[in-house]
């Protein structure tokens, strides 16, 4: 099993970034798949972003294109949300997945940390 524990998360105001970290312990963590979601109020989990294991290729969301970067330390066995020029609606609880392959559906994803809570204020 994977365990994966997110940190990072913070109040912030508009423009501004933060930097979220995900740590997985457990199976190798380079063989997995990882993934940024969110899930603001009332709403559903949402893509973000996420890297495969084997090439590292990367995918966004249009929402967070240009802002946001996902990135991956196998040493540190960490993937990274780099957010950049925050705005109100990017406020959720950002969680951090795991899966064998990587794509935009949460169900996809086998493994999933707690979140951590993000809010962008005006």
């Amino acid at each position: 099993q994977v365990q994966l524990v997110e940190s990072g998360g913070g109040l912030v105001q508009a423009g501004g970034s933060l930097r979220l970290s995900c740590a997985a312990s457990g199976r190798a963590f380079s063989s997995y798949a990882l993934a940024w979601f969110r899930q603001a109020p009332g709403k559903e989990r949402e893509f973000v972003t996420a890297i495969s294991w084997r090439s590292s290729n990367t995918l966004y969301a249009d929402s967070v294109k240009g802002r946001f970067t996902i990135s991956r330390d196998n040493a540190k066995n960490t993937v990274y949300l780099q957010m950049n020029n925050l705005v109100p609606d990017d406020t959720a609880v950002y969680y951090c997945a795991a899966d064998a392959r990587y794509g935009y559906q949460a169900s996809q994803y086998d493994y999933w940390g707690q979140g951590t809570q993000v809010t962008v204020s005006s």
